[in-house]
């Protein structure tokens, strides 16, 4: 039997998310299949995975920040960089929490890598099962991660955080409905809590309490019995659940107990997903309206409920944000508003999402605002409303971009943008959903960003089992693909195009010039916080102390190896001046080489530069 953990420590939070990622994989589109409550999108797997995905890489942004001070190795910056702010949404480092007293411990404190956990979740929860699993794993931390810790690391401990959790997952949610994921999280939390032993007992306890409260969801809310299946989200958690059984005693659950009423196919590993979707499907169309019932439980409209999913993080203070739970109770249902100290995540259905925003701007910052018209994204819809089905066009570009001015350039190019804003790094499924929206038989996906490579070629592998032709163009940087994206020529062969972006990217040398956040050994000598840095292909060149002047010399050690176009990319806190003086440089030093200059908008780099 392989190691495992005996107590609560940062390694197990590491391979619990590990598991409970690989858990979520298999069993997504079974999950995806039986969602019918309280929309049926067909989603809930998928948003389940998304949100662990993000929490799994916060991390390992810990385990990877510690892992680089620990070795005495430079601090990283630029693309070859991941601490702990790739996925802490700007917030402070938690990599960089750990060492706060100028020593590096053995490894990652349990407080880091809970507080990881669940701010990952927290930014990158998708849908109303992933917003409250994203609160489940924030009442752990808030037990996990008190400041007498050592008492929280046994079975007991366990227990509490999960009571924790559960109550604070209730809490979150407007109007609570039993038969739900809140059912089967506060039966895990009751069994939890009556249980002997050490985290491996506790952890099986919760597994089971789970699995009883999830086989009686049925009897709770009749449209999970008409459709005789188990609360989607509900299935989820007991698989996130079943991870923890394996963190703590190397032995996973069998999947195919999941059990469900008697008299309907069982919902297990080898459930068939496409017969589970057409039950679904006909419990849908035999009672439309209660499907899109109200969190409190009555039916939300005749036409089967709102029409728009809402989901954004919000920067606001809590009495606003109390403010802000009346305003959207009042708009819609399936309201969740789940975070703190000062970092939100809001989910409602609405049918007016420029409300639910506007009623986000009035209470602080709302960003990385995502809106779904179920009407059109519904996976279950169906009848003589439907939208007809979209031919698919034969080729397309799906690129990550770091902000919203290249976003709109590259979608005026005829591409398909996924947004990387500052801190939060996109998942796979993100971008597998991406390719899916472009509607193409051929894409070409431009990661822009060599941290990316690996979810980007997972991303290219999901979306070829489901039959489209994906070529993968390493691009390390925005600079890059917008080279490639110059010479796409839709008319040629695929391969042939391919070539030609991958190419025009390969000739393309990268900079980028940003503000270094701490003192840290770098390629050019130690550098201070406050510095300016100029790297190039991911290394730091330049260390110096005014804007301007690192991104010219930057320009010029480019420059030396010869070039033919320049490609400014400027971010929001860039000086003014910088691209007018950058221009005015090259057209003085360097003959026959032209400048282009794009404005990057909130970008994370001061300056992007681009050489071909």
């Amino acid at each position: 039997m392989p190691q495992v953990p005996q107590r609560l420590d940062a390694s197990a939070v590491r391979a619990w998310c590990g598991f409970a990622l690989r858990a979520l994989g298999r069993a997504r589109e079974e999950i995806d299949a039986i969602n019918v409550y309280p929309v049926a999108d067909g989603d809930t797997g998928t948003n389940l995975y998304l949100t662990v995905e993000s929490a799994t890489a916060a991390v390992e942004a810990v385990f990877a920040g510690h892992a680089a001070l620990e070795g005495g190795k430079k601090a990283p910056h630029g693309p070859e960089a991941f601490d702990g702010r790739e996925a802490l949404d700007g917030h402070e480092a938690v990599a960089g929490q750990a060492v706060s007293h100028g020593r590096v411990p053995e490894g990652p404190a349990l407080a880091d890598a809970v507080h990881a956990m669940a701010h990952g979740a927290l930014i990158g929860a998708r849908g109303n099962s992933g917003t409250i699993l994203a609160q489940l794993l924030r009442g752990m931390a808030q037990v996990l991660a008190a400041d007498s810790d050592a008492t929280h690391t046994d079975g007991q401990g366990l227990g509490l955080a999960l009571r924790r959790a559960a109550d604070s997952a209730r809490q979150a949610v407007v109007h609570p409905v039993e038969g739900t994921v809140l059912t089967v999280a506060s039966a895990a939390a009751d069994a939890a809590s009556g249980a002997e032993g050490d985290c491996g007992a506790v952890a099986r306890a919760a597994y089971e309490g789970a699995r009883a409260a999830l086989a009686a969801t049925p009897g709770q809310l009749a449209v999970l019995e008409r459709a005789g299946v188990v609360d989607a989200g509900g299935r989820g958690l007991v698989a996130v659940l079943g991870a923890l059984v394996e963190t703590f005693t190397g032995e996973a659950p069998a999947a195919a107990a999941v059990p469900v009423l008697a008299g309907h196919a069982r919902v297990g590993a080898d459930s068939d997903a496409t017969g589970l979707h057409a039950r679904a499907d006909a419990a849908v169309t035999e009672h439309p309206g209660e499907v899109g019932e109200c969190a409190d439980g009555a039916p939300a409209s005749e036409e089967g409920g709102p029409a728009f999913e809402v989901i954004y993080l919000l920067e606001a203070e809590d009495a606003a944000v109390a403010r802000l739970r009346d305003r959207l109770d009042a708009l819609g249902d399936s309201l969740v508003v789940v975070g703190g100290d000062g970092l939100w995540n809001v989910h409602v259905h609405v049918d007016d999402a420029g409300a639910a925003v506007e009623a986000g701007v009035e209470a602080g910052r709302p960003y990385r605002i995502r809106i779904t018209h179920f009407g059109l994204d519904d996976a279950h819809t169906t009848g003589a409303g439907s939208r007809p089905v979209r031919e698919r066009v034969e080729r397309a570009v799906v690129a990550v971009v770091p902000g919203e001015g290249l976003a709109g350039l590259y979608t005026e190019a005829g591409a398909t943008t996924v947004l990387a804003r500052p801190g939060e790094p996109p998942a796979s499924g993100e971008l597998v959903e991406a390719v899916r929206r472009a509607h193409a038989r051929e894409v070409v996906l431009l990661p822009n960003d060599a941290e990316l490579r690996h979810t980007a070629a997972a991303a290219a592998e999901q979306a070829r089992t489901e039959g489209v032709r994906v070529a993968l163009i390493p691009t390390r940087s925005a600079v890059q693909g917008i080279a490639a994206l110059a010479v796409h020529e839709p008319g040629r062969r695929f391969d042939e195009d391919v070539v030609a972006m991958t190419s025009a990217a390969g000739a393309t040398r990268y900079a980028e010039v940003e503000v270094a956040e701490r003192q840290s050994w770098t390629m050019a000598g130690i550098c201070q916080a406050g510095d300016i840095l100029g790297l190039i292909e991911g290394d730091v060149a330049v260390i110096g102390s005014d804007v301007t002047a690192t991104a010219e010399a930057v320009l010029n050690r480019m420059l030396a190896a010869g070039g033919e176009m320049v490609t400014l990319v400027l971010g929001d806190e860039a000086p003014d001046t910088i691209a007018a003086h950058l221009e005015s440089r090259v057209r003085e030093s360097y003959l026959a080489v032209d400048t282009v200059v794009y404005r990057g908008g909130r970008q994370g780099a001061l300056l992007l530069i681009g050489v071909e």
